[in-house]
């Protein structure tokens, strides 16, 4: 990771997280929900988010196919745009963990923090050319105001460049990042490193 950034209480640090809520422990876990567990992410038997969600495994095997086919599908929208964009939704819905894991992701994928700093910020002036300045701009308007998107709106990604296959890929990050986002808050809290 490059340097630490910390502003206006978001940053790109590794955070954990904790369950507010009892998670299922693993040395009780059912096969069924080990098999989930073990498909949903890498770390998913040591996170106390996916130890919650595996109460329920089917939910938990939808949500994650959808994530994943959502935010690491090929082609349509470049990866690192993906992931600016569901930066973007957790600051604006005040998720800090998920803002710190899509932070690093962006940072890892675009080689450069310029556009995380400006985001923690203030959101509504981040982007560090056209392009990034629509999909982050279109991303505030879909998490606060869904209902207000228009034609217009979709035609302003366009004109900054975005095929249709992007501005989908885009919607649906946003989209996903409203119902992660809402389960992180509600669920449990982030965990800062010590000092």
């Amino acid at each position: 990771m490059s340097e630490v950034i910390r502003i206006k209480g978001f940053t790109n640090e590794t955070l954990d997280w904790k369950a507010w809520l009892d998670v299922v422990n693993i040395s009780e876990a059912s096969a069924e929900q080990i098999a989930i567990l073990e498909e949903s992410h890498p770390k998913a038997k040591e996170s106390d988010y996916y130890l919650f969600l595996a109460h329920q495994p089917e939910i938990l095997r939808q949500r994650s196919a959808a994530f994943n086919a959502i935010m690491y599908a090929p082609g349509g929208m470049p990866r690192a745009e993906r992931e600016l964009s569901t930066a973007v939704v957790s600051r604006i819905n005040g998720c800090v963990y998920c803002a710190s894991v899509h932070a690093q992701r962006f940072e890892q994928l675009a080689k450069r923090n310029d556009s995380i700093k400006q985001v923690f910020t203030d959101p509504h002036s981040a982007g560090v050319n056209e392009r990034e300045k629509a999909i982050v701009l279109f991303s505030i308007l879909l998490t606060e105001k869904p209902d207000a998107v228009t034609a217009s709106d979709i035609q302003a990604l366009k004109s900054a460049g975005l095929t249709d296959a992007e501005i989908l890929d885009l919607i649906h990050s946003v989209a996903i990042f409203a119902w992660a986002n809402r389960l992180m808050l509600n669920l449990g809290e982030p965990i800062f490193p010590s000092a």
